[in-house]
């Protein structure tokens, strides 16, 4: 994880990658929503042989969760960090959980 790339994640050729306006479409929004994530350095858009911006379906997941919680009147940047922060907490979880079955612990049930 990095500033530039606050997810850290990176996307795998082998995936299909949509263009703006069908990512855009896809999640019930607009390009421009999804260049303001760019800008607020949420999810980078990758680029085609042609330049092209193009999304994984990973970065449409996490756009969808944007729009949602900008639906719900929260200002982009927040949203933004916020999405970072859930990132961050599942990426603990799984590495706890790892540490666990290695270590022959026992795992907590799932909250819920």
């Amino acid at each position: 994880m990095t500033a530039d790339d606050p997810l850290g994640r990176l996307d795998d050729d082998d995936y299909p990658a949509y263009t703006m306006g069908r990512a855009a479409e896809m999640i019930g929004t607009t390009p421009g929503f999804l260049r303001a994530l760019g800008e607020a350095r949420l999810i980078a858009p990758l680029r085609s042989e042609g330049g092209h911006r193009r999304y994984s379906r990973y970065q449409l997941r996490i756009a969808a969760r944007a729009r949602e919680l900008v639906d719900q009147g929260t200002p982009i940047e927040a949203a933004c960090r916020i999405i970072a922060l859930e990132d961050q907490l599942e990426e603990a979880q799984r590495i706890n959980a790892e540490y666990r079955r290695a270590s022959g612990e026992p795992h907590p049930p799932a909250a819920g």
